[in-house]
């Protein structure tokens, strides 16, 4: 159900979408205390389980000539799981679910980055959850940028399974929806790609 770690991402999704008309590459870095991941999950006992994730740090680098050249990465922080139950919360840090002694960390890293239709970008990228690495791909929407904090909104969703979350069965819903709202800061002046 905490899949929606996965989304770590998306906290760079975000950024991906304000590319700058510059030759220049800009560099940023993710907000968390801006960043909001969020997550949702069918469970038989209540209509569905909601809940967020704080990340950890995240970097971007955008290319706005060459987007094939930008790169994404965030790390969210596994234990910073929270559905407003603390029982919840404690079952979800064990070992049936994210095992946050043994993965106190989800990681996101794009492998391609491409403009879609519309204000619409596509992310690409690793997501490891569990000790496991998977593909996930993230449709971001067009994003904002008033100075130096540019902001966009992401979207994916995952199997649980993939990442050998089985806990539970049918009992919780395998799909997971996250949804990233993601805000940035500008680290360091433009730099080249070269």
């Amino acid at each position: 159900m905490i899949a929606a770690g996965s989304l770590r991402l998306f906290f760079a999704v975000s950024l991906a979408a304000s590319l700058c008309p510059s030759a220049w590459a800009l560099a940023w870095a993710l907000d968390p205390s801006a960043t909001r991941i969020e997550f949702s999950v069918r469970n038989l006992s209540v209509a569905r389980v909601d809940g967020t994730f704080r990340p950890a740090s995240g970097h971007v680098t955008l290319d706005d000539e060459d987007p094939s050249r930008s790169r994404i990465e965030a790390v969210i922080d596994a234990a910073s799981v929270d559905t407003s139950e603390p029982k919840r919360d404690a079952h979800l840090r064990s070992a049936d679910f994210l095992d946050v002694a043994r993965y106190p960390t989800i990681a996101f890293r794009s492998t391609r980055i491409e403009r879609a239709d519309g204000g619409h970008w596509r992310v690409t990228g690793d997501l490891t959850l569990l000790g496991r690495t998977r593909p996930v791909l993230l449709d971001v929407d067009s994003s904002t940028s008033e100075g130096t904090r540019p902001s966009a909104h992401a979207t994916t969703t995952i199997d649980r399974r993939d990442f050998g979350m089985t806990y539970a069965g049918f009992a919780v819903g395998k799909q997971v929806v996250i949804t990233i709202y993601a805000v940035g800061m500008n680290t360091a002046a433009d730099a080249s790609l070269e």
